[in-house]
């Protein structure tokens, strides 16, 4: 194995934050980090010969084709800088010998914190009063919002994230409903929530927040037929993964008005548009293009995580992984 300081990193698709988080966290590991503007995928794996490692985001490909090839170029490790892992062929690294590692937990407030600040903007009508204001307009007609205190919030998921959504909603008045196929029971007793059956959660949420992880069983769990159980105002907030959502049935609710609205930091097939400008050209994704001209729909570019303290975290924390690997020792946050 490579010394900490010959140890190359390839660095996916960096943005300057990236860079500038890692490049203060790598003052204490000292490792080779090569940062990288594109994405990891089969058309730039190439650029991975030479490197013991690859550090990947979300919307990095490494599908069997490109494990194979990072197999051959000598690259041992697959560092994700994230939580989620469903955009990496684990059985395929597996089979490669490659270990892969992942930032299990950083900054949960920073997600929940923007989820909550989502769910303001929507019901408030925040973003429609900014830009009468700026033009010199003060009237307030459609602008009317609803009070939280008193509404019911439901929350699918309760890892760290979803719990920190459900405390804060809490704090609002709002009465608060869990599902989890792992319930924190503890928890939601010492909290006075309740964990429900899926379906009622459902029925009973004013609010819907999601922050599950992608799964096959997780996979448009928001669908026909869930949305068709909610209420006619129902709001639904996505700071998880876009696939948790199906995107089409949720312009035909959205468009019949069986819901609410939705507020989204995350669309099922982001990767080609989120993290890049693309003011001056042509979605060409009609699901998106449609959800863009709803005025009951918010969306922002997967910002969630975008706080300096997630940054520190999760900087700190990936290269904690690398060093672990590189000196043998137990990989607490490996994927398997």
């Amino acid at each position: 194995m490579a010394s900490d300081r010959e140890f190359k990193i390839a660095f996916y698709d960096t943005r300057a934050y990236d860079r500038d988080a890692f490049t203060l966290a790598n003052k204490e590991f000292l490792y080779d980090i090569d940062f990288l503007d594109f994405h990891l995928d089969k058309r730039t794996v190439s650029t991975s010969k030479g490197f013991d490692a690859v550090c990947v985001f979300v919307n990095d490909n490494i599908n069997k084709a490109v494990i194979d090839s990072l197999k051959e170029n000598g690259v041992k490790l697959i560092a994700l800088r994230c939580a989620g892992f469903n955009n990496v062929d684990l059985k395929a690294a597996a089979d490669a010998g490659i270990k892969v590692v992942r930032v299990p937990a950083y900054s949960p407030h920073s997600v929940a914190e923007h989820a909550v600040a989502l769910l303001l903007s929507l019901t408030r009508r925040i973003p429609q009063a900014y830009t009468r204001t700026r033009t010199g307009n003060f009237t307030l007609t459609g602008l009317t919002g609803r009070d939280l205190c008193g509404l019911t919030a439901g929350i699918l998921g309760t890892g760290r994230i979803g719990r920190v959504m459900a405390e804060i909603l809490s704090g609002f008045g709002m009465n608060i409903e869990l599902y989890d196929i792992y319930p924190s029971k503890e928890w939601a007793e010492e909290k006075g929530f309740k964990y429900v059956q899926l379906d009622q959660l459902f029925k009973d949420s004013d609010v819907l927040s999601l922050h599950c992880p992608l799964t096959e069983d997780t996979k448009h769990i928001i669908n026909k037929h869930s949305l068709a159980l909610m209420k006619k105002d129902t709001v639904i907030i996505n700071t998880g993964r876009g696939a948790l959502i199906d995107s089409q049935d949720l312009v035909y609710a959205l468009k019949k008005q069986f819901i609410g609205g939705a507020a989204l930091d995350v669309y099922e097939e982001e990767s080609k548009y989120f993290f890049d400008d693309w003011s001056v050209d042509v979605i060409r994704d009609d699901v998106l293009a449609r959800l863009l001209t709803f005025p009951n729909v918010i969306i922002t570019g997967h910002q969630a995580f975008l706080t300096t303290n997630a940054l520190e975290a999760i900087a700190k924390t990936t290269l904690q992984n690398i060093k672990s690997f590189t000196e043998g020792e137990e990989l607490t946050n490996e994927v398997k």
